[in-house]
C-alpha cells in the first residue's frame, strides 16, 4: 500500500497551495517536531521537498496515477489550475481513459478514470 508520494519543487509553500486546489479533498497537515507541512489525500500523504542538484523537479521516472470519477471533468479541473497536458489522453481497457499532466514545476500527475460521470473512490483527485 502506498503511504506517501514525495514531490520535489523549488517552492514548497507554492506547491502546497497549488496541490491543495488541485486535490480539493486534501487536508493540510503539520508535523510540529520537524516544522513540516504536507497534504493528505484520502490515505496518501503528498510531501513536498525542495528540489536540488540531486533531485530536480520535472518529468522523470515514476508517475502516480490518481483515480478520478469523471475523467474529462478532472482533466479540465487540472488544466484550469495551469497544469499542462503532457501525454494522452488515451482510451484504455474497460471504458477507462488516462493521461498525464504536468504541474507548474514540471512534475507529472497521472489521471485515470471513466469517461463521463461515475462513482468516486477514496483517493479521487476530484471533490
Amino acid at each position: 500500500m502506498i503511504s506517501a508520494v514525495l514531490i520535489h519543487v523549488p517552492d514548497v509553500e507554492a506547491a502546497l497551495q497549488w496541490y491543495q486546489r488541485a486535490f480539493p479533498i486534501s487536508k493540510r497537515k503539520r508535523l510540529e517536531a520537524f516544522d513540516f507541512e504536507y497534504l493528505r489525500v484520502g490515505g496518501i500523504d503528498l510531501e513536498f521537498v525542495p528540489s536540488d542538484e540531486k533531485v530536480a523537479s520535472g518529468a522523470a521516472g515514476s508517475v502516480v496515477y490518481w483515480y478520478v470519477a469523471n475523467f474529462e471533468a478532472a482533466l479540465a479541473h487540472f488544466e484550469s489550475l495551469g497544469a499542462k497536458l503532457y501525454r494522452g489522453p488515451m482510451n484504455i481497457d474497460e471504458g477507462q481513459r488516462m493521461c498525464q499532466v504536468r504541474d507548474p514545476w514540471g512534475n507529472c500527475i497521472g489521471l485515470r478514470g471513466p469517461s463521463g460521470a461515475a462513482s468516486g473512490q477514496e483517493h479521487s483527485a476530484e471533490a
